[in-house]
C-alpha cells in the first residue's frame, strides 16, 4: 500500500502577519523533521526568505535559543528544536492540524464495515494500516474483557477477610482476583448474594456491568439491604481490577534504522517503554481529558530516560467502550501529518461503530 498523505482545506496565506520568530521556529523543525540534521540560518534564507539576509534570520534564531525552544551542539553547529520547542511548534500549527483531514477515511470505514464480525481483527487491519503509512510504532490499547459478556460468577472465601472473585466469560476466559472487603460477610451471605447478581446481570457485557448495572443495584439496595450493597461495590472493584488494557504494537522494519536508534542504549530504552504499558496506559487515561488528540513529551513521560520520545494518541470507542490508539517514536516526528491521522482514525472508529455498522461477537 502506498502512504496516503494528508490533504488541507486550508492554504497558506503568503501574507501571513505571523511574527518572523514564529516563521522561523516552524520552517527550522521542518526542515529539521524531513532532513534529520541540524539546521542553518542559510537553510532556512533558502527555504523561506530568499529576500531575508541570512544575518537576520541568525538573530531570530538567537531570540529562540534563549527563549530555550532551540539549541546548538556546539558553536559552528546548525540548531535543533529542544522538546519546548516542539511544544510550541505543535501549538503554533494547531489551526493547521485542526483544518486538515485524513483522506484515507473511506478506505477505513471500507476496512470496518467488511470485518464488523471481529472487532480485534478491524483493531488489528487499523493498527497495521498506521505502522504501514507512519513508519512509526503502532498501538492499539483496548480493554482486556470489557466487550466480552458475564456467563458467571463465583465467589469464594479464602480466608477471615480475603474473597476469591472468579469471573466466567461467555468467550471461555476465567478471570481470577482477590479483594479484601472491609466488612464481615457469611459463606451463606455470599451465596445469596452471588445468585442474585448472577440472575440479574449473566449474559450482560461486561462494560454495561461496571458502567451501568452495578450503580442501578447498588442505588436500588442502599437502604434495604446494605451489606448487598456493600458486595456489589466489592464486586466493580474486581471487574475494574480485572479488566486491564492491553497494548498491541506494531510496525514496520524501517521503524528502527531511523538516526535517533543509533545505539543499543537507546534501544533498549525504547524496549523498557513499550514493556512499560501500565505506565503508558495510566499516562492516556490521565492527560486525554475532553480532548480529541495528545501528545506526551519529554518529561510528561515521568522518566528522564525517556525525554526524547513522542507519543501521539487519540481516544475511540466501539460501543461506547473506550480505547487508545496511535504511535510512539522519536520526538523528531512528522506532527503537522500524524496528529490528523491519528485523529480522525479514531473519529471514524467511533462514529462507524455508532452508527450500528459493526456488532458485537460473542
Amino acid at each position: 500500500m502506498n502512504k496516503q498523505k494528508i490533504k488541507s482545506q486550508r492554504k497558506e496565506n503568503p501574507k501571513s502577519n505571523e511574527p518572523r520568530e514564529n516563521i522561523v521556529l516552524k520552517r527550522l523543525i521542518e526542515e529539521y523533521i524531513e532532513t534529520k540534521s541540524p539546521i542553518s540560518s542559510r537553510i532556512i534564507c533558502e527555504s523561506k526568505y530568499k529576500t531575508v539576509s541570512s544575518a537576520t534570520i541568525r538573530n531570530e534564531l538567537l531570540k529562540l535559543e534563549k527563549k530555550g525552544l532551540i539549541y546548538q551542539q556546539h558553536t559552528s553547529a546548525g540548531r535543533m528544536p529542544t522538546i519546548s520547542g516542539y511544544r510550541e511548534y505543535i501549538n503554533l500549527i494547531s489551526k493547521e492540524i485542526e483544518n486538515t483531514i485524513y483522506d484515507n477515511l473511506d478506505f477505513l470505514k471500507t476496512l470496518l464495515i467488511n470485518n464488523y464480525r471481529d472487532i480485534p481483527l478491524s483493531l488489528h487491519y487499523i493498527k497495521q494500516l498506521l505502522a504501514k503509512e507512519t513508519d512509526l510504532l503502532t498501538f492499539v490499547a483496548e480493554p482486556e474483557i470489557s466487550v466480552d459478556i458475564l456467563q458467571n460468577l463465583d465467589v469464594f472465601k479464602i480466608s477471615k477477610d480475603k474473597l476469591l472473585f472468579v469471573v466466567s466469560l461467555a468467550s471461555g476466559m476465567d478471570k481470577t482476583v482477590v479483594i479484601k472487603p472491609d466488612f464481615e460477610i457469611s459463606e451463606q451471605q455470599i451465596k445469596v448474594a452471588v445468585r442474585y447478581i448472577n440472575d440479574e446481570l449473566a449474559g450482560l457485557r461486561i462494560y454495561d456491568i461496571q458502567n451501568k448495572y452495578i450503580e442501578e443495584m447498588s442505588e436500588k439496595w442502599a437502604s434495604e439491604n446494605k451489606l448487598l450493597n456493600l458486595f456489589l461495590k466489592e464486586f466493580y472493584f474486581a471487574l475494574y481490577e480485572m479488566n486491564n488494557y492491553f497494548i498491541h504494537f506494531d510496525s514496520n522494519v524501517e521503524f528502527l534504522e531511523q538516526p535517533e536508534f543509533d545505539t543499543k542504549n537507546i534501544i533498549i530504552l525504547f524496549l523498557n517503554l513499550m514493556q512499560r504499558q501500565d505506565m503508558l496506559v495510566n499516562i492516556m487515561q490521565k492527560n486525554i481529558e475532553n480532548k480529541e488528540w495528545k501528545v506526551i513529551l519529554g518529561e510528561d513521560f515521568g522518566n528522564p530516560e525517556w525525554a526524547d520520545f513522542s507519543l501521539i494518541y487519540a481516544k475511540y470507542e466501539i460501543f461506547d467502550i473506550p480505547g487508545f490508539l496511535g504511535v510512539i517514536g522519536p520526538s523528531r516526528m512528522d506532527y503537522k501529518n500524524l496528529i490528523p491521522k491519528v485523529r480522525d482514525i479514531a473519529k471514524t472508529i467511533k462514529e462507524t461503530t455508532k452508527k450500528g455498522m459493526m456488532v458485537v461477537k460473542n
